[in-house]
């Protein structure tokens, strides 16, 4: 435990406000060594959450907490849908009833969009100092309110709460980074080609932003976009994803309780998503849409937001290689394989998608990974303390990774473990691996976005390297390997936007986070999130 301690140590900036809780706890779990070690108080904080025997009531949570909100929040007012409709948001682990909705319409929508447009003119003129204050108060308020927003997505996200928390940690920082990076952005001075002129460029917000989440991060997806937007002197308009809505309310409240004035900020929840994001990317009153999700949803929107020219960033689909080379430290990978893999239950965009392992190695490393997962998971609901797996999302998700187990082994491939689900639930299913995929499986050709894991034999660098890149999708990628010569070489060659190399935690606010070919468009994150949100202006003055 020391030596762990030591190694997370090791991981946590100096500046980083939780870095002495971290280094200093001895009840590291498997999955809380591993999670976004920078910003995440794990240990006793969150055995204090619950029990390992018991789940919280929904009603008594309910009935204590004033972060869950029900309602659209559109103009600095809370507001039900104008049809006054709603929909239910339902536990993923119990099937059970949490609260209903605003199931917003194309109306809302509009009202939010003009609403957004409205408070543009007065938000973009203020200082960079006061949109600083604005993050750092908001900033403040979700680490103080940590554990209420965990036991909120948990609820409706099912991941288990240290997990939870970490994810809504990790959104924080993004807060925290750009209430800095807004009192950073500058402009250049150019040298001019003549006598009696002088050339300057400016940075200025893009105008009303428009944002689409997803369910898996539904808190730290939106931190990530909103935070930057605000800081750029954006305006906004959020659509989470209907599985997952309250995260997202419990952002915005404490953003209204960190200052944020009427109007910069507005969400619609609701069902119809398809129509929402129609009215979203047509508008010409929206001048930017950022969205995260599937390839084939964001193909719609870019066409979609075409007739109006809009700025877009689109973090799509992945299908990450995992390579494990014959020169590496079989241990090492083993650990980041099952971590990369089994991380939110495999429902993760970075996650491992294909372990590929040379072939000298290969049998070692199946066995090895396969003691690994039955020593360091359990599946669980995600109240429960000792839960390192919680469940599908929802019935689509699960019939999707029976699909890919049933094809995979039609095609050659030899169950380890696992492959059924699994007793604590509907919508549970076992940490499962996979030997001798093919490389024609769907498995290897989709993402799975599940706890399923497909090992892969391969005897050359090049030929691993080619299955990496047969796919039309790059976001992320991953090798282990002690050669340095092979590091920069493979790291190279891989078609993807993001490489780690004997490492599977890339995920930092520090760095810029996308992908290349179908898995999107920009970056988030880092010093070049900011600028998804902003035009470079030239002036040139003249007479002097």
């Amino acid at each position: 435990m020391a030596t762990s301690r030591r190694f997370l140590s090791s991981l946590i900036p100096k500046s980083c406000k939780y870095g002495p809780r971290i280094a200093k706890s001895s009840t590291l779990t498997y999955f809380q060594y591993f999670l976004r070690a920078e910003t995440a108080p794990f240990a006793s904080s969150v055995r204090n959450m619950a029990s390992s025997t018991s789940i919280p009531k929904y009603d008594e949570f309910i009935a204590k907490t004033t972060l869950i909100r029900q309602k659209a929040y559109i103009g600095g007012k809370w507001t039900a849908s104008v049809n006054g409709r709603t929909f239910d948001v339902v536990n993923p682990a119990t099937q059970e009833k949490i609260v209903a909705v605003a199931d917003c319409g194309v109306e809302d929508t509009e009202r939010a969009i003009k609403s957004a447009h409205m408070a543009l003119g007065s938000w973009r003129d203020t200082t960079a100092k006061e949109r600083s204050g604005v993050l750092r108060r908001w900033f403040d308020l979700i680490t103080k309110n940590s554990k209420e927003l965990a036991m909120i997505l948990t609820a409706e996200n099912g991941k288990p709460l240290a997990e939870a928390e970490a994810e809504v940690l990790s959104g924080a920082s993004f807060f925290e980074w750009y209430s800095e990076m807004a009192r950073h952005v500058r402009g250049d001075v150019i040298e001019a080609p003549a006598k009696g002129r002088q050339i300057f460029t400016i940075r200025e917000p893009v105008g009303v932003a428009a944002m689409i989440t997803p369910w898996n991060f539904p808190s730290s997806m939106l931190a990530r976009k909103v935070s930057a937007a605000i800081a750029a002197g954006c305006t906004v308009v959020m659509k989470p994803a209907h599985e997952t809505p309250l995260s997202a309310l419990a952002l915005v409240q404490l953003g209204e309780e960190a200052g944020v004035p009427p109007g910069v900020v507005n969400i619609v929840t609701g069902t119809k998503a398809s129509d929402i994001g129609k009215v979203l990317s047509q508008s010409p009153l929206v001048a930017k849409i950022s969205f995260t999700g599937s390839t084939n949803v964001g193909k719609i929107l870019i066409q979609q937001s075409a007739s109006t020219v809009k700025r877009v960033s689109m973090e799509l689909g992945g299908n990450a290689p995992f390579i494990v080379f014959d020169t590496a430290d079989v241990k090492a990978a083993v650990e980041a394989a099952v971590f990369c893999k089994f991380r939110g239950n495999g429902q993760t965009c970075i996650c491992a998608n294909r372990i590929l392992v040379q072939e000298k190695i290969y049998d070692e490393f199946v066995e090895k990974m396969a003691e690994e997962v039955e020593k360091k998971l359990k599946v669980g609901h995600g109240f429960h303390s000792d839960s390192t797996q919680g469940p599908l999302i929802n019935q689509k998700a699960l019939d999707k990774v029976k699909l890919h187990v049933e094809d995979a082994l039609a095609t050659g491939g030899k169950i380890v473990r696992g492959g059924s689900g699994h007793p604590a639930g509907k919508q549970f299913f076992e940490p499962t691996l996979i030997r001798d995929v093919s490389t024609d499986a769907l498995i290897c050709r989709e993402e799975t976005f599940g706890p399923v894991a497909p090992l892969i034999k391969f005897k050359t660098e090049e030929e691993a390297v080619m299955i990496a890149n047969s796919t039309s999708v790059g976001l992320a990628g991953y090798f282990f390997s002690q050669n340095i010569a092979q590091i920069w070489r493979v790291a190279r060659k891989l078609e993807v936007g993001m490489v780690g190399a004997n490492t599977a935690m890339i995920s930092t606010v520090e760095a810029p986070f996308g992908g290349v070919k179908e898995s999107g468009l920009g970056r988030e994150g880092s010093q070049y999130g900011i600028e998804e949100y902003q035009n470079i202006k030239y002036i040139c003055l003249g007479g002097l």
